[in-house]
Parts: structure tokens; C-alpha cells; sequence
């Protein structure tokens, strides 16, 4: 009982946190404008509690790292957001199609797969972002290009199981078409999981993102990113500390919050259970 109580707490203040980064993007930088992301050069490097500078202080240029991370805090939900997204969609109907294809179509999807799964994914991702022209495309392109293999072999043991159930053959029984089938008596019991997947790939999204701004492989020049901040402030790690603390902890905070939220999903739909579970 301590456990689940432990798990359901830890599960709230991940979505409370989620709902606050989610905020942030969306209403931060229409709260605070983007008048802090002008040069200042009176308060270049400043650090927090210095008079006139920011509550987070400044970054070089006198950039306000508070009003940086809020557009920060944009950019990198877009980009993760919409990787996630194509990572979704994609092990979806990848998935759907392996279970529902015939066993050599299935086992040509297994392998690979399995061949996508073995192959580093940030080595692509690196790769992608260093050879194409640096833009929000080529960024989503990278972070999307493996992720959903991952998604696509949880849909696919999820149709898998669930057509084997009673309430599928009774249709099937009833002469409705495979797509019916499919769409009506499968697809219902598919979300559950993908939900849970969808939000451990989101924050791995987020913290690959981060890295390919940190390696300089991120959107272009300019543009506020977490990643790219942290890149900044280790140049002035041992001048100016807040400017690689502060987002290095925006990144762990909501890389942590997506992650425990899909524990807690996992939990509260019951996905690993032996019923299909319906949201």
C-alpha cells in the first residue's frame, strides 16, 4: 500500500511538472516577449543577484538566461513534440502491419527491426543533423529516424494479443471485414500502451534534442535551445556556472518528469496485465 501511494505521488508531481513545462512553452513566451533576448552588453556574464541583472542572470551578450530558457523551453517541445509524433504514428502503423500481415511479412518487419534497434540511434540522429542543412525539419528527421522501431514492436505484440481474444473472434465470427475488425475491436486497446510509449519517447526526444544542440548539430544558429545554452555556459564553467546549470536542470527536470508520468501511466492502465486495457 506504501508502495502505491509512493508511486501515485511521484506520479502526480511528474504531470504536475509535464503541465508546468507544457505551460511554459506555450504561455512563457507570450508572457514575457522577447525583450531579454536582446544584446546587453552592461550585463554580460552577470550572475544571478547582481543589481539589474535577471532572476537566472545573464548570458553572454547580456542574453537573460530566465527569458532563454522560456523560448528554450518552445523550441524544444516543437522539435520533440513533432518527433514524437512521426515516432508514434509511424511504430504504429508499422506495428499494425506486422501483426496483421501474414507471418512472412511479420518476420520481414522483425528483422528489421531488430536491425534498427541494434544500430545506435543518437549515431544516426548525429550523423542526419551533420550532413543536412540545419533546421527544425532535420532535426525532427534525425530524432524520428530509429525511435520508432521501439513503438512499432509494442503495437505489434499488442494487436497480436488482443486479436486473440474472444470479443475479436466473435466479430470475425459475425463476418465483419479486417478492417472493421481492426479499426472497432483492436485499435481501442492499442491507445493505452501507445500512450505509454508515447511519453517515454517524448522524453527521450527531449534529451536527444539537447544533445544535438549541445554538439552544435541543432537548429540553426540563434535560435534559443536548452541544448544549446548548456554548450554555451560550459565555455564559461568556471567564470559564469549558472549559465550551464540552469538548463542542464530544466533538462533533467522535464526528462525526468516525462519518464516517471509514463511509469505512471504504464501503472494506472494496467498495459502489462493480461486483458486489454481500453482508455
Amino acid at each position: 500500500m506504501r508502495r502505491f501511494r509512493s508511486v501515485r505521488t511521484a506520479t502526480r508531481l511528474a504531470a504536475g511538472a509535464a503541465l508546468a513545462y507544457l505551460a511554459m512553452a506555450l504561455l512563457g513566451p507570450l508572457l514575457m516577449g522577447d525583450a531579454g533576448l536582446h544584446i546587453d552588453l552592461a550585463r554580460d556574464l552577470a550572475p544571478p543577484g547582481r543589481a539589474g541583472a535577471g532572476p537566472l542572470g545573464n548570458a553572454e551578450n547580456g542574453i537573460d538566461v530566465l527569458t532563454a530558457l522560456v523560448w528554450g523551453a518552445r523550441t524544444s517541445l516543437a522539435t520533440a513534440g513533432a518527433a514524437t509524433l512521426i515516432t508514434v504514428v509511424v511504430g504504429l502503423l508499422v506495428g499494425a502491419l506486422a501483426a496483421s500481415a501474414g507471418r512472412r511479412v511479420d518476420a520481414l518487419v522483425l528483422r528489421l527491426l531488430d536491425v534498427l534497434l541494434a544500430f545506435p540511434g543518437i549515431l544516426l540522429a548525429v550523423y542526419l543533423a551533420a550532413v543536412l542543412p540545419p533546421s527544425l525539419l532535420t532535426v525532427v528527421a534525425a530524432l524520428s529516424a530509429t525511435g520508432w522501431a521501439g513503438t512499432a514492436r509494442v503495437v505489434r505484440a499488442r494487436v497480436l494479443e488482443v486479436r486473440a481474444h474472444e470479443h475479436v473472434a466473435a466479430a470475425r465470427a459475425l463476418g465483419a471485414s479486417p478492417a472493421a475488425i481492426f479499426t472497432r475491436h483492436v485499435l481501442p486497446f492499442v491507445w493505452a500502451p501507445l500512450l505509454v510509449q508515447g511519453s517515454f519517447s517524448l522524453s527521450s526526444a527531449i534529451l536527444a534534442e539537447a544533445s544535438l544542440a549541445f554538439l552544435g548539430l541543432g537548429l540553426p544558429p540563434g535560435s534559443p535551445s536548452w541544448g544549446g545554452l548548456l554548450d554555451e555556459g560550459v565555455a564559461y564553467l568556471f567564470v559564469a556556472p549558472h549559465l550551464a546549470i540552469a538548463p542542464g536542470i530544466c533538462i533533467t527536470a522535464a526528462v525526468l518528469a516525462f519518464h516517471v508520468l509514463g511509469d505512471g501511466l504504464r501503472d494506472a492502465l494496467d498495459v502489462r496485465a493480461g486483458r486489454p486495457t481500453e482508455l
